[in-house]
């Protein structure tokens, strides 16, 4: 690949530092989808070596992770409780034209490992979905109370639920996440309600 054709490539990212998603992190500040996708990358990264994933190309699941919201460079982010199957083919277009675009070799590792994440037949497609899912959850818990949609109290305890169903790891992190949720929603007084906070209420009421 040319030096060109790399800083082109790496332009174009760029455009996710400033591309923002529906949940707060702090204040009036929306998380810019860089930073969601970062931490995918990191929560794949830190299940290198959980004995449940021995048989699951970390390394790809991080590459997936990295590049899974590229298409929202051209189009910007639209949450998912309004994103509809028209957006989602726009999307797909805008991002698969940029991608035929690189040189020959670069283009068709991307491809493939696009059409892998479509398809969510392997095991590391399975585990970047479901890490994409459970990364707004957290998200969402770490944003204050007043940020949320009132649709969003349902949700927290809903979405992604089906995508983690192959995984008693995830599912287990889901189990703590929930906990998380409830404790935050029922504090209302307190809308920072952190992780520790949550579990040292559990470990009392236990």
């Amino acid at each position: 690949m040319k030096a060109e054709e790399y800083l082109m490539i790496l332009s174009v990212a760029a455009r996710l530092k400033t591309a923002y998603r529906h949940c707060y992190t702090e204040g009036d500040r929306k998380e810019s989808v860089a930073e969601h996708s970062w931490r995918i990358a990191l929560m794949a990264m830190l299940l290198k070596e959980e004995e449940e994933f021995a048989d699951t190309d970390i390394d790809k699941v991080i590459r997936m992770c990295l590049i899974h919201d590229l298409g929202e460079a051209f189009t910007g982010d639209i949450p998912t409780f309004v994103k509809k199957d028209n957006d989602r083919d726009v999307e797909e277009d805008l991002f698969l034209g940029w991608v035929n675009t690189f040189p020959e070799k670069s283009r068709d590792a991307w491809l493939a490992l696009l059409t892998e994440m479509k398809e969510l037949k392997t095991k590391e497609a399975k585990l970047y979905k479901s890490l994409d899912r459970l990364e707004a959850l957290i998200s969402h818990n770490e944003s204050a109370l007043d940020t949320w949609l009132p649709l969003e109290y349902d949700l927290q305890f809903t979405y992604g639920v089906k995508d983690i169903a192959f995984s008693p790891y995830l599912k287990e992190l889901r189990r703590v996440l929930d906990l998380w949720s409830r404790e935050k929603i029922d504090t209302e007084t307190d809308m920072l309600v952190t992780l520790e906070d949550a579990l040292k209420k559990h470990s009392e009421e236990m």
